[in-house]
């Protein structure tokens, strides 16, 4: 319920957040403070699992709340760089537009309907789509090492793989 609660919340947040400003500058920094952000959320929670008395549901929430901030993330630098450079991507961005094009440029589904069309439209489409990745295989095998330390602290150690 947690991790609905946070997804809800940041989505609600992309939404009144006041992301109209103008400027690149302003872009890149997001850019940079959201994925130090995200790396710093994950930390946290693998920590929060190793000492959890339900290392297995707190690793759900964890993923589906650094997960959800990645998402918002790049959501609000795509917005926010429509804004600083019309044209960036085939038609003009809304937050729902922006949100979407992170959705399946997330999953792979790409429907090509939006694209990015500048250079930097497409290196951080690039960067969203490699930290997805490693978002999606490091993430898991690191949530999993907490899981089965948190485990093991707790003296339920899981069976060997």
């Amino acid at each position: 319920m947690r991790a609905v609660c946070l997804t809800v919340g940041l989505v609600t947040a992309y939404y009144l957040l006041p992301l109209d400003g103008r400027g690149t500058a302003r872009t890149t920094v997001l850019l940079t403070c959201g994925l130090l952000a995200v790396v710093l959320v994950f930390l946290w929670e693998v920590r929060a699992i190793v000492r959890s008395p339900s290392p297995r549901l707190k690793a759900v929430e964890a993923l589906s709340a650094t997960l959800a901030l990645y998402l918002v993330l790049f959501a609000c630098v795509y917005y926010v760089m429509e804004r600083s450079s019309p044209g960036s991507f085939s038609e003009p961005l809304t937050r729902t537009d922006a949100l979407y094009f992170t959705l399946t440029t997330f999953t792979t589904v790409g429907f090509g309907d939006i694209a990015a069309r500048s250079q930097t439209g497409r290196v951080v489409t690039m960067l969203q789509m490699a930290g997805g990745l490693m978002l999606v295989g490091v993430a898991a095998r690191v949530l999993a090492g907490a899981v089965r330390a948190g485990l093991r602290r707790q003296g339920r150690e899981p069976p060997p793989e």
